[in-house]
């Protein structure tokens, strides 16, 4: 295939060679002559392990060219990649100038061709800018989205110095479009490598980048701060983490990664406020486990005010323990929202087949004993008579039966889902989650 590749930086140098080495005859494009001379002299425009080889390799093999003409490059090739800077501000908005002039530029050429032209975005972007760069390429062309070209989002996920490395091994490799022919043709770029490949929405892919690599940072930072603690009392902490990482089932694992209400319950609380009490003795400071009790605290404030947000004073709670399944009010968040609303007038009734107020002891007891007293007064005895009596369904637990009287009921009462229910739900129009 005929690829043409907008900026032979870190990203650009790396998938020149690579995409020639997997048998494609690839442009490179840049404003700097500097780069362009130094593609076209089969040399690397980056210090990376083996790129200076294949580039040598296929810039001999006639492979690999460059130039600074941006038209004759897109009017040569079926697919323009593009891996420009997108660099930081102060604030952290990026810099997308580099990119909307290339999205001008191709749009120019665009202009000229009579074969649709599918354009590859390998930069880190923010979610939206796919959409301003296709319009961008629509006003200068005169042509249409999806009609005469198409826009892919392909992030790239390569680390410096094992670049190439990590080129022809991916974990998996990631394309949004709103197009399925120009998806797929992007995918076969990539197929014969291993690892999934996954076809996805533009927005989630375009946010993809950002969400892995913050992640990336906050595991560092977690590391430090166990490590920092773990150094104050002698015990060794890459011993500690090499533990924590042999669990793959909860620890290393989708297990607790599903976006949704606040965490609850006897243990996570507690740990949590016990590490972060020795991390205070110990003189250690741990900002970033200091804060995960401060996010919790914002998920339930999140609830309330989407309860808030649809102006109804009658709420029901499907579920009110911390987990479905249990009986365990400790800490659970659907709690701190019936004790939120109730302080601010609203009518409360909770329905919980788990719950028998007989059979609640110690702990567990005197925690909801504190926190909503007249727990009693809020019962009811069966789902389908609380739907009948209240203007709002906040779901709090994933149960069948649950999910059963929801499908039965009407669209009179609102319903707000913090356990993400089935789809056939979600699409109801008095729906609404917490965080989707």
């Amino acid at each position: 295939m005929n690829i043409s590749i907008f900026g032979l930086g870190y990203v650009g140098c790396v998938s020149i060679g690579c995409l020639a080495k997997n048998g494609h005859h690839v442009i490179g494009v840049d404003v700097s002559q500097i780069k362009v001379d130094q593609i076209n002299a089969g040399k690397a425009t980056i210090i990376e392990k083996d790129i200076d080889i294949i580039i040598a390799e296929q810039r001999a093999k006639g492979n690999i060219e460059a130039t600074t003409d941006s038209k004759e490059a897109i009017l040569k090739t079926d697919i323009t990649i593009v891996a420009v800077g997108t660099p930081s501000s102060d604030k952290g908005h990026l810099n997308l100038n580099y990119i909307f002039k290339v999205a001008e530029v191709a749009g120019l050429a665009i202009k000229e061709k009579k074969d649709f032209h599918i354009i590859a975005i390998r930069s880190t972007i923010m979610p939206g800018t796919c959409d301003k760069f296709a319009a961008i390429v629509e006003d200068a062309s005169g042509k249409k989205r999806n009609v005469d070209f198409a826009i892919v989002d392909n992030p790239e996920f390569l680390r410096e110095g094992t670049a190439v490395e990590d080129y022809y091994n991916p974990p998996l490799t990631l394309i949004g479009s709103d197009n399925s022919g120009a998806a797929e043709t992007v995918a076969s770029l990539y197929r014969q490598l291993p690892g999934e490949v996954i076809i996805t929405d533009l927005k989630i892919a375009e946010i993809m980048k950002y969400v892995n690599n913050t992640f990336h940072a906050l595991k560092i930072s977690f590391g430090n701060e166990i490590g920092n603690i773990c150094s104050e009392m002698g015990i060794d902490s890459h011993k500690v983490m090499e533990i924590f990482c042999k669990d793959k089932q909860l620890n290393i694992s989708p297990y607790y990664f599903k976006p949704g209400f606040a965490f609850g319950g006897s243990c996570l609380p507690k740990d949590l406020k016990g590490l972060q009490t020795l991390a205070h003795d110990l003189y250690v400071s741990v900002p970033v486990i200091d804060s995960i009790n401060k996010s919790n605290e914002l998920q339930i404030t999140r609830a309330v005010d989407i309860i808030q947000h649809t102006q109804k004073k009658r709420i029901g709670f499907l579920g009110l323990s911390f987990k479905a399944g249990t009986d365990d009010l400790r800490n659970s968040p659907a709690v701190a929202v019936v004790e939120t609303l109730l302080g601010k007038g609203y009518s409360v009734k909770i329905y919980d087949k788990h719950i028998h107020l007989s059979n609640l002891t110690g702990t567990n007891k005197v925690y909801i004993d504190h926190h909503i007293p007249h727990l009693s007064k809020l019962m009811v005895k069966d789902a389908e008579d609380l739907i009948k009596d209240v203007d709002v369904i906040v779901i709090n637990n994933r149960e069948q039966e649950y999910l059963d009287v929801l499908e039965k009921a009407g669209d009179t009462a609102m319903i707000v889902d913090m356990v993400r229910l089935p789809e056939a739900i979600r699409n109801k129009n008095n729906y609404t989650g917490i965080n989707w």
